[in-house]
């Protein structure tokens, strides 16, 4: 099957050779024959399997074939996404999309000069890309209206729920027609997701590829058993011996991020990161500096990292283990992307066995053992921090160390 197989205009055709693209991908041949036919879709499928285009070639086929222009202040078609990064990369993916077309694609995030967004949206826009927040803000300010809104995407649906934007979603329905198409994607099916289903969809068709937990075949899976406090000396050792490559390196908290890619630059390497405390200016150039070969290293936290799609990277290494099981899939499909191979390679202390099996026990494999030997239960001391190099734990054998209990750090 190819593009011009499932009847997009000639001319979004024609765009997708030029960019390379000539066949879809499974979750595109799936979803976009229901959403041309106007349904509402409900579309699981990890990360890194072509998402964007899935509900985007639609929405732009049929504004195309619509020929019209949106009225002043109005949004034809809304597309939700969680992070600053991922809305950007959705951004531009449909402004690849649509170049050389009448339509328009504007961005709205937090971290921007909302004066600057309000007057691109004055004159009105066909996409808008935004994030619940900053949608808010200018819902607030009276900057767009969404009445004439035709199309509604919530992408990464999951993690919207994950940082708490369900209220923000809340807000938001009310202000949409109930005569619209709406396409909800995400990578897990949490129990909320039918809360989400309920109040934005209506008789959705579910298209699932790529079940949760399975992982791309191309990605070498290794395990270390580490002492949380002898994670860092680990990590650049193994960073040194790296033949190359880009790397992506997830920590589970934000202070926990900045002080690991201080720790790597004393060490000197080249590396950055991205987390909620770095400025949306500072991510970008991070990310930048990370596409274009200037930075060797990223550390990332789970949110931020969510809009990375960098062919280049190589390595992910979970430093910290996640909480959430899937996070783990959806980390190290960063790597192995566009049918190359990749290498993840997890950290695993004493505190976060639990955490180790329920990633195991999400992709049905034991992830093969590269150094140090499984944690027992006595071997976790209360005060081994989770995701912070500060923690304190032992090596498999040695003495225990006795403190208070600490906290968890707030994730970022």
């Amino acid at each position: 099957m190819d593009f011009d197989m499932l009847g997009l205009h000639p001319r979004l055709v024609r765009k997708l050779a030029e960019l390379g693209l000539a066949a879809p991908t499974p979750i595109q041949a799936r979803a976009i024959p229901h959403a041309m036919d106007g349904r509402d879709v409900m579309g699981l499928a990890q990360t890194g399997t072509g998402k964007t285009a899935a509900f985007g070639l639609p929405m732009i086929d049929a504004l195309l074939k619509a020929g019209t222009s949106p009225a002043a202040g109005t949004v034809r078609g809304l597309i939700l996404a969680p992070t600053r990064e991922l809305a950007r990369q959705i951004a531009d993916n449909l402004g690849d999309y649509a170049q050389g077309t009448h339509l328009g694609i504007d961005l709205v995030v937090g971290g921007a000069g909302i004066n600057g967004q309000i007057r691109r949206l004055a004159r009105g826009t066909d996409l808008l890309v935004a994030t619940p927040g900053r949608l808010i803000d200018l819902l607030e300010r009276r900057a767009l209206t969404l009445g004439q809104t035709r199309y509604l995407v919530l992408d990464e649906a999951d993690q919207m729920l994950d940082l708490g934007f369900i209220h923000a979603l809340r807000r938001i329905a009310p202000l949409l027609p109930s005569e619209r198409q709406s396409m909800l994607f995400s990578a897990t099916m949490p129990k909320q997701m039918a809360e989400l289903s309920r109040a934005y969809l209506n008789d959705p068709v579910r298209v699932e590829v790529s079940p949760s937990g399975k992982v791309a075949d191309r990605i070498d899976q290794s395990l270390h058993f580490v002492a949380q406090p002898d994670k860092p000396a680990r990590l650049i050792r193994m960073l040194q011996a790296q033949a190359g490559g880009q790397t992506l390196v997830f920590a589970r908290t934000r202070h926990g991020a900045e002080r690991l890619k201080r720790q790597l630059a004393a060490a000197g390497i080249d590396a950055g990161s991205i987390h909620g405390n770095k400025s949306q200016s500072q991510r970008e150039r991070a990310i930048r500096a990370f596409r274009d070969g200037r930075l060797q290293v990223v550390v990332a936290t789970d949110v931020a990292a969510r809009g990375i799609d960098i062919p280049g990277i190589t390595h992910v290494y979970n430093y910290d283990l996640p909480n959430v099981a899937a996070n783990y899939v959806h980390r190290i499909g960063r790597t192995a992307r566009a049918g190359r191979a990749g290498i993840a390679v997890a950290f695993c202390s004493a505190a976060e066995m639990s955490e180790l099996r329920a990633i195991q026990k999400l992709m049905k494999l034991e992830i093969p053992v590269a150094g140090g030997s499984p944690w027992a239960a006595e071997d976790a001391p209360a005060t081994e921090g989770r995701g912070d190099s500060a923690g304190r734990g032992r090596q498999p054998g040695g003495n225990r160390r006795r403190a208070r209990r600490g906290g968890r750090r707030k994730a970022a």
